[in-house]
């Protein structure tokens, strides 16, 4: 699998650019998400699958059109979230304490620090870690 053809829907200056313009609109569950799965791409801990779902999900996330346009208040970023909260679930194994930390660090930049003691991104590392459980017994039930 080459994800060579999946990061054109996926660039670094636009997913910067769409970060930086909408943070406090799309609010801080879609820029965690979108910062711990970027961060997750450097991750050693990444496979290249796990990788095309994350080019996939970025990609989404940086469309200036998609199916809920990103323009309308509240609603406009709930398409994203979940296309972000999908790929999240697939590549959580990914997701280790470096990952978290240097997404929070630049959630922090974004939005503030008393953001990252939040209960949206509470919820998201506990999903994340949820994830991280699942597989965990499911990998036990393969084995078996």
């Amino acid at each position: 699998m080459n994800p060579s053809k999946y990061e054109k829907y996926f660039s670094i200056d636009g997913f910067w650019s769409k970060l930086k313009k909408g943070a406090k609109k799309a609010g801080s569950k879609v820029i965690y998400s979108g910062l711990l799965l970027f961060y997750a791409l450097d991750s050693p801990k990444t496979p290249l699958r796990a990788k095309v779902q994350i080019y996939g999900a970025l990609g989404y996330l940086i469309l200036p059109l998609d199916l809920i346009p990103d323009l309308l208040p509240i609603v406009g970023y709930v398409d994203d979230l979940s296309a972000l909260g999908f790929a999240l679930a697939a590549v959580s194994k990914s997701i280790d304490d470096d990952v978290r930390r240097k997404a929070k660090s630049k959630l922090r930049d974004f939005l503030g620090d008393d953001v990252v003691s939040s209960k949206d991104i509470i919820d998201i590392d506990g999903h994340v870690v949820e994830e991280q459980g699942k597989t965990k017994v499911d990998d036990v039930h393969v084995e078996k």
